[in-house]
């Protein structure tokens, strides 16, 4: 009874999901197979139970584990998905037949955030600095809309930044996902010019190869992108820019994550030519690198990262925002301060894999550089 109440419960929220399937072939089919597995469950174990003593003694042991392995694989899931989803209804997300908002909307549903961020050694030439900082676009999950990113960029371009910079995860795993996205991204607008790095997504990892050669192609056509829209892709690099003879550094490294993420960035390298500018601003894929190495042996002012999509779930209440993701990243979205070193950490402009965004609409981060 405990099963077949929490799949009923599932399959009404499942049905707020799937009604956004344009096949009803498809959607019939998710829903039969939905229902196949748990009248089949429930038949396995009412047949066990009643026919238990006509099974050998040896095979009892064997058949209740795999079944109870079954049932509790598949159990625990929908319960927290029927939790999850429950709460953020009350919330006052709202989920029904005529308007899924998490899923249909709020995926490209793009916020900007606004921040502050002062710093002691910010040169007075670069009080109120206007960065817009953006990152995992994951442009293959947008299937080639490109209309839906055009009215992030015009958001974005009316921001009138100085700086735009990225922080990797352009892609999901493959450069032709590119196609066409240069017509779109190109028109992105910066005075002071734009800036990326990479993210653990740009190299391709996440796909069998035919060759090295093959994932090498890809990696480079990636990379290669970045020319046709006019950003700096910054490889463990930094550049300098300067106004009234006063100096900033833009530092961006590879990507740098807690294996089993690959820990291509190369801090020392990266600051080599701009160690002795006062103030630096690091891209940085992932924020695990922050308290890793960034705050323990440099004196990079602000760092930006993204990654976590703030695991494109959260609870806002109260002012204060909660996502399971917290327990996974110490910083995980927002802003973040520890004595004169500051890191932000945005939610992402796109989506992967979950096709949808519950309380943690897709972000575009506007900073307003301060001197303290």
């Amino acid at each position: 009874m405990v099963i077949v109440g929490v799949d009923a419960l599932t399959f009404y929220w499942l049905q707020s999901i799937t009604q956004l399937i344009d096949s009803s072939v498809l959607r019939t089919a998710i829903a039969i197979l939905f229902w196949t597995f748990t009248i089949g469950l429930v038949s396995a174990i009412l047949i066990l139970k009643i026919k238990m003593e006509t099974v050998p003694v040896t095979k009892r042991q064997s058949l209740i584990s795999s079944l109870y392995g079954l049932t509790v694989s598949s159990f625990i899931p929908k319960i927290l998905f029927v939790i999850i989803i429950s709460i953020l209804y009350f919330s006052n997300y709202i989920f029904s037949e005529t308007d899924v908002y998490a899923i249909s909307k709020a995926v490209y549903k793009f916020k900007v955030y606004r921040v502050e961020v002062s710093h002691k050694d910010l040169p007075e030439s670069f009080v109120d600095l206007k960065i817009v900082h953006i990152s995992d676009l994951h442009l293959g999950s947008f299937g080639y809309r490109y209309g839906v990113l055009e009215r992030a960029v015009n958001i974005i371009n009316e921001l009138d930044a100085d700086l735009i910079l990225f922080t990797g995860d352009l892609v999901n795993n493959f450069a032709w996902e590119l196609n066409g996205w240069d017509d779109v991204l190109s028109k992105l607008s910066a005075k002071k010019g734009k800036y990326a790095c990479l993210g653990n997504h740009d190299y391709g990892d996440y796909s069998n190869w035919d060759s090295l050669e093959a994932k090498s192609e890809n990696f480079e056509e990636i990379k290669d992108f970045y020319k046709s829209i006019d950003f700096k892709l910054l490889l463990n690099e930094g550049v300098v820019l300067s106004k009234n003879d006063q100096n900033i550094a833009i530092v961006g490294v590879e990507n740098w994550g807690v294996p089993p993420f690959r820990q291509d960035g190369d801090l020392i390298t990266a600051l080599n030519e701009v160690e002795d500018i006062p103030f630096k601003i690091l891209l940085s894929h992932d924020p695990s690198h922050w308290d890793a190495e960034v705050i323990k042996y440099t004196d990079i002012a602000l760092t930006l990262a993204g990654h976590t999509h703030g695991m494109q779930a959260g609870i806002t209440l109260l002012g204060k925002q909660w996502s399971p993701i917290k327990y996974k990243y110490k910083r995980w979205a927002g802003l973040y301060s520890l004595e004169n070193q500051h890191l932000y950490v945005t939610r992402g402009l796109g989506w992967l894999g979950f096709p949808g965004r519950l309380g943690m609409r897709p972000e575009i981060t506007f900073i307003k550089m301060k001197k303290s």
